[in-house]
């Protein structure tokens, strides 16, 4: 199918081949028949595209801040890579949609084959939604008009923090797109309007509507002639929906508010306001959030968990079903915004002039009796099945930046590359020369000339697909955590010895060439020793995936097995109990104490209160009257050894003999350095571990 994307490294809009997007629980797949060109944020994403590195270091200072923070942390070739990965990965365009059901997820209610629907989905032929950003079209709703929901969601949820009442008289800051429309649904709860832009042409459609305007092109002081318009009181309420980096706009919306007046910011402006301008006449200000309350909000949009109705009145989803309703009884006409209506091929036209943002609203239409299928080729190369052919499973950010760069440099075989909405692995197909790109998994399983698997999806699917992948007969490396519960361990358990595959976690710290140097060091005596790995994980943000036990394990099981591994490899040992204490019964911040079977005792600390300029892992082994301190996987330092003190290098985390060692066991069938029960026993003490702290107790690793 085709799809609009946006390269931010050089600022290219191209109309991309990839392949349609499969089917999740809770989602609808939408067939798209009209999509709305959000003039604003997209020409913001353009010309970021087009800046240069120093202009868009200016324009996001806070991804500065971050960069420099990994500098100081992991050294300047992980940073560098990790934001060249970043820059380079293209976006979709788009997110106001309006098309036909196709097909209807698990768990979904409320919708059937065959609805026409408004959502935020890109500009591609083919969307997957969650169901609270979908909406029913009303019958006397064309698709056309039904592609403005989104965009008008935002103009309404601007106008519900604002909360105008009957004669009030609110000032739209910026006739564009969303201003438009803003002015019109202010009219409609009976508001007088005035409406400001620079551009004469704006002025004169808003006045169409039956709003006052003002072209603060040819008026010198857009406050007074406000003050004048309201018998010298001001406006009640300004509503800010203009784009610009100057300062000049927020200044202005105060000046012209009267005392206890209200400004809402729906737009994007300078915000260094004057304190003066704003603390006499006490005025609230306050910043509109998208398309209204659950937007961002991952148990709303991905779980469907709706806010009840009598505490949040107006969801976002909601928001949409009223914008939709708005259009059917006339009290929002947006057909007299459409400039022009383009089938989607010809993009260009758009985008090529989307700086001069000269037209209102533009409209891409598609092709509804076109056939999408969900995989596609994108580099023709003779396939050469081999002992060694590789699919990969997942295309985020870590098989990005981690495995297929290294999967490269072992010149391994990669045949196909599977994501969800595609784009992503069609970008890695592209980028390093992979011949297939599907959504659909079965396709990986059913492909003969594929040997094996490697699974780097969110962790609460990597279980079934373990399983699925050797069922199929593959090989099969699994990025950690190899599942989340213990009944899922006993299944991939079942599936593995009835197999003749190989099965391989990606617990990379125990190759990472300090890791190596500290095994020599100790020596292969199985003596106990202490060791007392701190790491300094950092803070999640509050809309983090990893932050969702459902879906992640929680960070215990889906991040400390890495360290549980590391100490099993120092140790030589099992780990036969857990004991672990947390600070607020969070995962953010534990203490881990692992007792082997070989005696040692381990602690890992595990916080998210550190400071970011600390190391982010520090590990310290005591035996024997010897101790080594590894300070952030770049420096080893050794007391009581004979010939060595310590030795320094580039940050090196094992992924690079990790995939290695293993690209050599699946093309010669030999074991791999993991065996299946240590992989086994760590796992089940993580899972043992998040178990713990809930019971507050030891808890055995059976």
């Amino acid at each position: 199918m085709k799809q609009i994307v946006q390269h931010l490294n050089n600022g290219a809009t191209l109309l991309e081949e990839i392949p349609a997007p499969i089917l999740k629980d809770g989602h609808l797949l939408i067939q798209t028949a009209c999509s709305l060109v959000s003039s604003g944020t997209e020409r913001m994403l353009v010309s970021f595209g087009k800046a240069n590195w120093v202009q868009k270091a200016i324009q996001q200072p806070d991804r500065v801040k971050l960069v420099l923070d990994k500098l100081k942390t992991d050294g300047w070739k992980p940073t560098v890579n990790a934001v060249f990965n970043k820059i380079n990965k293209p976006i979709p365009l788009g997110y106001s949609n309006a098309g036909t059901v196709i097909a209807i997820g698990k768990g979904v209610s409320g919708f059937k084959i065959g609805d026409r629907v408004a959502s935020n989905g890109p500009h591609a032929e083919v969307v997957v939604v969650p169901q609270k950003l979908v909406a029913k079209i009303p019958d006397n709703v064309t698709d056309e008009e039904a592609s403005f929901t989104v965009v008008a969601a935002i103009a309404l949820q601007g106008i519900r923090l604002v909360n105008p009442t009957f004669g009030e008289t609110i000032v739209v800051i910026g006739l564009g797109l969303i201003g438009q429309i803003t002015t019109q649904l202010l009219q409609a709860n009976g508001c007088k309007v005035i409406g400001i832009d620079t551009d004469p042409s704006k002025c004169k459609l808003a006045e169409q509507f039956g709003v006052k305007s003002i072209c603060s092109q040819q008026e010198q002081n857009s406050s007074i002639l406000i003050r004048d318009l309201t018998n010298n009181i001001g406006a009640d309420a300004v509503i800010i929906t203009a784009s610009s980096k100057s300062n000049d706009v927020i200044a202005q919306a105060a000046q012209m508010s009267r005392k206890r007046g209200r400004i809402v910011l729906v737009g994007v402006v300078g915000l260094d306001i004057n304190r003066s301008d704003f603390y006499e006449k006490e005025l609230s200000f306050q910043v509109s959030c998208s398309y209204g309350p659950g937007r961002y909000d991952y148990d709303y949009e991905q779980k469907a968990q709706d806010y009840p109705i009598g505490f949040v009145r107006w969801t976002e989803q909601r928001n949409f079903e009223a914008v939709l309703q708005a259009i059917a009884c006339g009290q929002l006409n947006v057909q007299q915004l459409i400039a022009q209506q383009l089938p989607i091929a010809e993009y260009q036209k758009v985008y090529e002039h989307i700086a001069r943002h000269e037209a209102i609203a533009t409209i891409f239409k598609y092709d509804l009796k076109k056939i999408h299928t969900h995989s596609i080729t994108v580099a023709v190369k003779k396939s050469v099945p081999t002992n060694g052919t590789i699919a990969m499973i997942g295309a985020g950010n870590f098989a990005s930046n981690i495995i297929v760069p290294t999967l490269q440099k072992c010149r391994a075989n990669i045949k196909t590359i599977v994501s969800e909405h595609g784009l992503t692995a069609t970008h890695l197909a592209k980028k390093y020369g992979i011949s297939n790109v599907t959504t659909d998994v079965r396709q990986v399983f059913s492909d003969h000339e594929i040997s094996t698997v490697i699974i780097a999806t969110r962790h609460n699917t990597h279980a079934q697909l373990c399983i699925d992948a050797l069922n199929a007969g593959k090989h099969v490396f699994v990025e950690k955590p190899l599942a989340l519960s213990i009944s899922e361990l006993d299944a991939i358990s079942v599936a593995y010895r009835k197999s003749k595959s190989i099965l391989m976690v990606g617990f990379n710290r125990r190759f990472a060439p300090f890791a190596l140097k500290m095994k020599e060091l100790l020596g292969a005596s199985n003596a106990a020793m202490n060791i007392v790995v701190n790491v300094n994980a950092g803070i999640l943000p509050d809309n983090h995936w990893l932050g969702d036990k459902a879906t992640s394990g929680g960070r215990i099981i889906g991040e400390v097995c890495h360290f549980i591994d590391f100490c099993s490899y120092l140790t030589a040992s099992d780990v036969e109990a857990v004991c672990t204490n947390s600070m607020g019964n969070s995962e953010e911040n534990v203490s881990i104490l692992l007792r082997y079977a070989n005696g040692t005792n381990a602690v890992i600390n595990y916080f998210a209160n550190g400071s970011k300029a600390y190391d982010k892992e520090r590990i310290e082994v005591y035996q024997q009257e010897k101790t080594l301190v590894l300070e952030n996987w770049k420096k080893l330092t050794g007391f009581g050894f004979k010939g060595f003190s310590s030795v320094t290098g580039a940050q090196d985390k094992g992924h690079y003999n990790q995939f290695k060692l293993f690209y050599e066991s699946i093309k010669n069938g030999v074991a791999v350095s993991i065996s299946f029960d240590s992989i086994m026993n760590t796992s089940k003490a993580a899972i043992a571990a998040a178990q713990s702290m809930q019971e507050n107790a030891w808890t055995p690793v059976q």
